[in-house]
This record gives structure tokens, sequence and C-alpha cells, in this order.
């Protein structure tokens, strides 16, 4: 994998894994996640200035990932809701690369060979293992777990259709910008019909936070989906899970939750994973 690929993956692996713990940390998650997104779509018009529309091709992959997106968005509230974030962010993003390599070998015809999917196995395997060491997965019976899959089921299916679909815009820039002016408007709607009057009351008191969080979700998944025209879109999804590491010492130092030996060696095999894909890669 390019050396610039790599930076941008891991970047957006340390900004994603932030914007996700001020989310998990607010009482109201559906109002945060709500101005996060909304943040990024109110700046996302900067992105087209540094490239044309895209082509009418991709229309139907944005629209779609729009779609997709927002299923996000409400069942990693949910997630967040039933389990703690080194639960439920492991469980998610760990589930989907796997999803995502069977899905780019399926509808964009990514093979790949016997190290690159064992490198793929290593990363899922030990960022799902952190789920069991943390032991509270079995507290509000399947929901613990349901909703992080679901969500990581929704990682793995926007994944490939912004892989397409970038590759089909001609343009990453003007594909990433109209993604993010369009992927809030479902959850405001959502957000104003169950919260009324109480989206004032949030958006006076408690804006700067998530606003900050909107911010780092626009460098996020703008680095991830430009990483995605550069590079095979399961390198790119398994290296960005790499975010597990950062969202787990957060909730370590900063929440409080346990981490612990066994978590550290989880980490340790991730890199393991992330290297043998590299080295596995044709370069």
């Amino acid at each position: 994998m390019d050396p610039l690929v790599i930076v941008m993956v891991l970047t957006a692996a340390v900004l994603h894994a932030v914007w996700n713990a001020v989310v998990k940390v607010d009482d109201d998650r559906l109002m945060a996640m709500t101005v996060v997104i909304g943040t990024t779509g109110l700046l996302a018009p900067i992105l087209l200035l540094f490239g044309p529309n895209p082509a009418p091709e991709s229309w139907p992959y944005i629209a779609a990932s729009v779609l997709l997106n927002n299923a996000y968005f409400l069942f990693l509230i949910e997630a967040y809701r039933v389990g703690d974030l080194s639960h439920a962010y492991p469980l998610a993003r760990g589930s989907a690369p796997l999803m995502v390599a069977v899905g780019a070998a399926v509808f964009v015809g990514e093979s790949l060979g016997a190290g690159e999917l064992a490198g793929i196995a290593l990363i899922s395997g030990a960022i799902i293992s952190l789920v069991f060491i943390a032991g509270d997965g079995r507290k509000a019976g399947w929901r613990p777990i349901v909703y992080p899959l679901l969500t990581g089921l929704m990682i793995a299916t926007y994944t490939v259709v912004d892989g397409i679909g970038v590759r089909l815009s001609g343009s990453p820039a003007g594909f990433i910008g109209w993604l993010f002016i369009l992927s809030p408007l479902p959850i405001a709607v959502i957000a104003v019909v169950r919260r009324g009057y109480k989206v004032i009351d949030f958006l006076r008191l408690r804006w700067k936070p998530s606003i900050l969080a909107g911010c780092l979700n626009l460098g996020s998944y703008g680095l991830a989906i430009w990483a995605l025209s550069l590079g095979a879109m399961a390198h790119v999804s398994a290296l960005r899970e790499t975010s597990v590491i950062i969202a787990a010492l957060i909730g370590t130092f900063v929440l409080g939750e346990a981490f612990g030996p066994k978590r550290i060696f989880s980490a340790i095999v991730v890199v393991i994973g992330v290297v043998v894909i590299n080295l596995a890669a044709p370069q």
C-alpha cells in the first residue's frame, strides 16, 4: 500500500475514534450525532472547490450511501446506548473488514491473496476479541451484540458503495462533498420529529463538543473515501479499523473503562495484521 494512503487512513482512524467518544459521552446521543453530521454537512461545500461535480454515473451511489450512512448513525446510537465505547466500537468496526473483503470481491472483482486475507482475519479477530475481554456484552441480552453488528454491516456496505461510487465519479472531492451535504438531511428530520423544541435547547447549551466532533468527522470520513480512490477497499477498511486502539485508550484514560494486558495483546495482533496486509499486497 502506498505510504500516502497509509498516512491518510491512520489519520482518519484517530479522528474517527475521537468524534465517536464525543457522541458516546453525551446524554442525548441522537442530538449529538445530528449536530456532528450537520456540522460536517455545513462544511462540506468547501470540498466542492477542490474538484468538479461527480460524474452522473456516481449519483446513484451517493444516494445509496446517504441512506446507508443514516442507518449506520441510528444503529450506532443504539449500540452506544446499550454498551460501553470499548464494547460497541470494537465489535462494530471489527466486524466490517471481512464483510468489505467479501463485498469488494463480489461486486468489484478485487481478488485478495492468502496473505492479505490472513491479515484482515487477524485484524478482525483481534478487534472482536476486545469485546469479550470487556466482559459487558452479556448484561443486556443480545442488544449489545446485535446493534454493533448491524452497525458493522452498514459500515461494510457503505464502504463498498463509496468505493465504487468514488471511482466512477472522476472527482473524489466532488463525491465526498455532495455525500456530506446530503447525509445530514434524514437524521435532522428524525431529530426534529423526536425532540421537538428540545433541539433548540441542545443547540443553545451543548453545541460546542458536537461541532468540534463534526469537524473531526469531516476530516476522518473525507480522508477515508479519498483513500478508497487510491487503494484496495479491503486494505483501506482493515487499516482504518486500527481506530479501535485509539477508542480503547480513550475508554481507559478518559472514560475510566478497563483495558488491561489482554487488550494490549489484542492491539499488538491488530498491528501484526496491518503489517501482514502490507507485506502481502502486490507492489
